[in-house]
């Protein structure tokens, strides 16, 4: 086997809320301080602290935008969004997971907000629906107009092109969702109208009319699309433009269920019960692979995480220039929970500041003027604490102010590191698994990789990873189809990419998104009420097309909820990633996320302003993608016929919003793995009935990657490939497409040279939207050759050698008769 030649490009550069609770939302709490009103960087990007704090409860509400570059300015700011992105006729509507304090200083930065979709005591019903679009170059618009232009004197059915043409079931629904492009579309706002027949011989429009709508990002004009119930399956559709153009189009399945069923007679399945934490997620890789020691392993990954672990702290008074932050010295379980402060009124005149330290307790006892009235400072207090405690604390004023004001007396304080969670889970630096499966268990067999719970708060993910591995370990002994897959394969499965950002997700904070390393520092959030903005997301910490080479979609600010860290791969989390993609074999990957029913790849990141995006994939590599993402999809839809739609399948900034750094971009760019990542379900932690559903079915998604994966080791077909060639509306000229029997990159010469892998790569003619068109000199002598992602090369034809089998033709339309 060899790999797809071709370039491996490297970098560059919650049921809604009662209306009271919705009020509580909504005001800011007495003892926040928002920032700066124009802090929030929407007008310039930047990277800011919202103002979360220690005990505010987050909840999802709605953002009202007016446009993308507005989006790109939310982003920018490091909110934490749900992964929802909604474009309507007035605008955008983004969710993000925020506290009061955080509304309160967006707000004051000039953002709108709409309804209140989540709140904690809605968690089990919380359903956020979300929808992306893609972005795309004002070029392309005017290319197509351009071609329309010259076409003038032939019929008008090429005014609009049928991109998409989809018929699938959800649930109980039919429907048909369509994608067109139309040559005036950049400028012109009409919607399409849609003619639908009602099946095989029947005629247009016995199956009605739907519109879709112009798809408008930031600016570009880049398809429309709509989608609709039918009643009955339509074989053909017709679109006429406002010009009068007509064009005809056959109706596709997406995501047809097929006769044979991948799982034999006796396959088991259904093996998880309830949520697992981390440690009980490690707890049953290792009881797995102690069942099957001649066909898995547990791994332990090079990098322990820096522990479920805190300092204790204390914040004591209210007004930030009296305001004192004391942390221990000692972790809170080694001894720091047991320290406290008392800030105490000596009760008598003309007194100096002094602290007394008796085992814990440490007592300041404040000075006081010739009145007996108070008169120590905060910084007075901190120089007094550092100088006399300092074995036990480290004091500070609060997030970087001088300290000038007069702190006030009160009773004894207890430090705490504010975690929650039981003895056994282990507050030592965490060590990361994964689960090795396969009977060969080296790299000489294609590897495999799929990965969990980047995200802390996102608890489904994991158990399809657990699910995963039992099918393939309990099924081995019966099941023909899964023996195959272990014999040949070498397949890892990490359930808990960040096990401290999952602890305390479950015992301490459930929107928990980052892992739980406090990069910020005493002058910014790293007290006591800044504890549940701490962490790195560490899906935005890897090296590709990072915040670090100017992308966008990840914050600087140590607060944010896409805090990419101080560099690059600085989280253990990350480095974990890294070395497991680093394995030389691993050709495919799934990473697992929650929640909202995409199905994503590269790329995943773009630049602003331009929304110059990462390089896509070659039209090969694309096809690859597809093709292999349609059977994915499939078996996730046969568990209960839900189905993942086009409009949410596709590259990551297509269809979502920029990711800079993100793990699935470094996979394919830096290692050339074909990097899936699911978004399984409408809700981070929905009830257990739906949990349990979103696992077995993306279970099977997952082991149908399994599927792909020998299918890819295993093809020895060669492509096969044609050219298509139709009259030019220019003089002399004619226009020249590649078919190809499955998905190949094409290279070709048009100078009669041998073609090589120097030659030139056959492209895409727009997103989504197939193969380029090559409009040549009447008469062009046309040599190329095909290769699929297997590396299987057409007429086995050696592109580095001497040989002449490669394909050979004249560009002349063929004859009428």
């Amino acid at each position: 086997m060899s790999d797809l030649p071709g370039p491996r490009w490297r970098r560059h550069v919650f049921v809604t809320a009662t209306a009271a609770i919705a009020g509580m939302l909504l005001v800011t709490p007495a003892s926040a301080v928002a920032p700066s009103p124009d802090s929030a960087g929407s007008a310039s990007g930047g990277h800011v602290d919202l103002g979360r704090l220690a005990g505010e409860a987050t909840s999802v509400v709605e953002v009202l935008l007016a446009d993308s570059n507005e989006l790109d300015r939310l982003v920018a700011t490091g909110v934490d969004l749900d992964h929802h992105v909604s474009r309507t006729e007035n605008g955008i509507v983004a969710h993000a997971v925020v506290t009061p304090n955080e509304v309160a200083t967006l707000r004051a930065s000039g953002y709108r907000f709409g309804a209140v979709l989540f709140t904690p005591a809605d968690s089990a019903q919380r359903i956020a629906e979300r929808e992306a679009t893609i972005a795309a170059h004002v070029a392309e618009n005017e290319a197509l107009n351009e071609n329309q232009a010259r076409r003038s004197g032939q019929p008008v059915a090429s005014d609009v092109k049928i991109i998409r043409a989809d018929y699938y079931t959800s649930g109980t629904d039919q429907v048909l969702s369509v994608e067109a492009k139309w040559a005036q579309g950049q400028d012109a706002t009409d919607a399409l109208t849609v003619t639908r027949d009602s099946g095989p011989g029947t005629p247009m429009g016995s199956g009605g009319t739907q519109t879709i709508s112009r798809f408008v990002d930031a600016g570009v004009y880049l398809y429309h699309r709509g989608a609709a119930t039918v009643t009955a399956r339509p074989n053909y559709i017709q679109i006429t433009s406002p010009t009068g153009a007509v064009t005809v189009a056959k109706v596709n399945n997406w995501l047809p269920i097929p006769k044979d069923n991948p799982e034999g007679p006796g396959y088991q399945k259904d093996f998880v019960a309830s949520y697992l934490t981390p440690t009980e997620l490690y707890d049953r890789i290792h009881q797995l692979a102690d069942q099957y020691p001649k066909l898995a392993e547990i791994v332990e990954l090079p990098y322990k995480t820096n522990g479920y672990r805190r300092k204790a702290q204390a914040v004591l008074g209210t007004a930030n220039a009296s305001r004192i932050a004391v942390d221990s010295r000692a972790w809170g379980h080694q001894g720091g929970n047991d320290v406290t402060v008392e800030l105490a009124d000596p009760g008598a005149a003309g007194r100096a500041l002094s602290v007394g330290v008796t085992g814990s307790a440490i007592r300041v006892s404040l000075a006081t003027d010739a009145a007996g009235a108070v008169t120590s400072t905060a910084a007075e207090v901190v120089a007094a604490l550092n100088a006399s405690a300092g074995s036990l604390v480290v004091a500070y004023t609060y997030r970087g102010s001088v300290g000038d004001g007069v702190v006030a007396a009160g009773a004894p304080t207890a430090l705490t590191d504010g975690l929650s969670a039981p003895a056994s889970v282990s507050r030592d630096p965490h060590p990361v698994y994964a689960i090795r499966i396969g009977k060969d268990r080296s790299t000489k067999k294609l590897g495999v990789l799929a990965y969990a719970q980047e995200h802390a708060r996102e608890w489904v993910p994991p158990l399809v990873t657990i699910e995963t591995a039992e099918r393939l370990l309990r099924n081995y002994g019966h099941d023909r189809k899964t023996r195959d897959l272990l014999d040949n394969l070498d397949i890892w499965i990490a359930p808990s990419i960040n096990p401290d950002g999952g602890h305390y997700s479950f015992y301490d904070f459930n929107s928990q998104r980052k892992n739980m390393t406090n990069h910020c520092s005493q002058a910014s959030s790293g007290d006591a009420l800044g504890r549940n903005s701490w962490g790195v997301d560490n899906n935005r910490n890897y090296t590709e097309y990072s915040l670090f080479d100017g992308y966008s979609g990840a914050s600087s600010s140590c607060t944010s909820g896409t805090y990419s860290g101080p560099s690059e791969l600085s989280e253990p989390e990350n480095k974990n990633l890294n070395w497991l993609a680093s394995r030389p074999n691993i050709k495919f990957s799934m990473n697992l996320h929650s929640s909202g029913n995409y199905f994503m790849w590269s790329p995943g990141a773009y630049a602003t302003p331009g929304r110059i995006s990462a390089p896509r994939p070659t039209l090969g590599e694309e096809s690859f993608f597809w093709g292999a993402s349609s059977r994915i999809l499939t078996s996730i839809k046969r568990h209960r016929n839900m189905a993942v739609t086009p409009a949410r399948t596709g590259p990551i900034s297509d269809v979502l919003y920029s990711a800079a750094g993100n793990s699935g971009d470094m996979l394919w760019y830096k290692y050339g793995i074909y990097a899936w990542n699911f978004e399984v379900g409408t809700s981070f932690q929905p009830e257990w009935a739906e949990a349990h559903d979103e696992t077995m079915e993306f279970a099977n998604g997952l082991v149908e990657l399994m599927r792909v994966a020998r299918d890819f080791d295993t093809d020895r077909k060669r492509p096969k490939s044609d050219l298509s060639v139709t009259s030019s509306a220019t003089p002399g000229m004619v226009d020249v497409t590649f078919e190809v029997s499955e998905p190949a990159a094409v290279f070709y010469t048009l100078d009669g040279r041998r073609p090589t892998y120097s030659s030139t790569l056959y492209g895409s003619s727009g997103i989504r939207e197939g193969g380029e068109t090559l409009t040549v000199p009447y008469g062009t002598r046309i040599h190329w050759f095909s290769v699929d992602a297997a590396g299987n090369i057409e007429n086995n034809y050696r592109p580095d050698g001497r040989d002449k089998d490669y394909r050979k033709g004249v560009a002349v339309p063929p004859r009428r008769h």
